[in-house]
């Protein structure tokens, strides 16, 4: 329950008329397991950004996932850590947070950018250098955190204190596979078992979320690439699964 406590006072949004209620709601809604759901922040245009929180709170050892921060590699957005192993619920013997989209204006728009032409993936400090410029692929914004959506991003990390982080995104292969680099190898190498997936050791990007939470915090975080185009049920299933099962993972280990 302080962990949950922690996650709301650093990125609640103020209360504000009936806001106010739905935060003090959400708070009181802790007990048992259970999935629960509230708004953190905005993005820049204004839109949602949603935090679910599944399992049980009491629970030590949390897993933070991120289903998208790349507008147009939002495949993983729907996909949650319950599985028809559990009938639809949430693994009881499980802490798990799950943000959904961090960048709903480029998913609105198509776009792997942010509404500012920012790859928001490049614009965490560690490694950070400029490159790029507005709208073009990579642009790595005027400074590091210069983002809304990556400094709730980095709220949501340092509220949480995930023992394992999952950044999901795709790309143009056919195959999906598991990255990750330094301490995050043996997480990564975990999921992917857990997954069935290929994995590979692979350095960091600049700039990017998980080359900053491995450069600042203990714990694994690592990324999950996914073929381009929708997830299909026997994939969602799958991962489904491995989510709830690297849930219990890290609260064990």
């Amino acid at each position: 329950m302080g962990t949950l406590l922690a996650i709301l006072a650093l990125i609640a949004p103020p209360p504000r008329s009936s806001a106010g209620g739905e935060t003090l709601a959400f708070v009181h809604a802790f007990g048992g397991p259970g999935i629960r759901t509230t708004t953190i922040g905005r993005s820049l245009a204004g839109r949602r950004i949603e935090l679910r929180q599944l399992g049980a709170p009491r629970w030590p050892g949390e897993l933070l996932v991120f289903g998208c921060i790349h507008g147009d590699e939002c495949a993983a957005s729907g996909v949650e850590p319950i599985s028809s192993l559990t009938a639809g619920c949430p693994d009881p013997s499980s802490d798990i947070y799950f943000l959904p989209n961090l960048d709903p204006d480029g998913a609105a728009s198509g776009s792997r950018l942010n509404a500012r032409g920012v790859d928001l993936n490049r614009n965490f400090p560690s490694g950070w250098h400029p490159h790029g410029r507005p709208s073009s692929p990579e642009y790595s914004g005027p400074h590091p955190f210069s983002e809304p959506e990556t400094r709730l991003a980095a709220r949501v990390v340092r509220a949480v204190r995930p023992a394992a982080t999952v950044w999901f995104h795709q790309y143009g292969g056919k195959r999906p596979f598991v990255r990750a680099w330094g301490q995050s190898e043996p997480g990564g190498r975990h999921f992917a078992a857990l997954a069935r997936m290929p994995f590979r050791a692979m350095r960091w990007p600049a700039g990017t979320g998980p080359n900053w939470q491995n450069h600042n915090f203990p714990g694994a975080a690592f990324v999950v690439e996914l073929p381009r185009g929708p997830v299909d049920s026997s994939m969602r299933e799958r991962l489904g699964r491995a989510l709830q099962r690297m849930g219990r993972w890290v609260r064990e280990d």
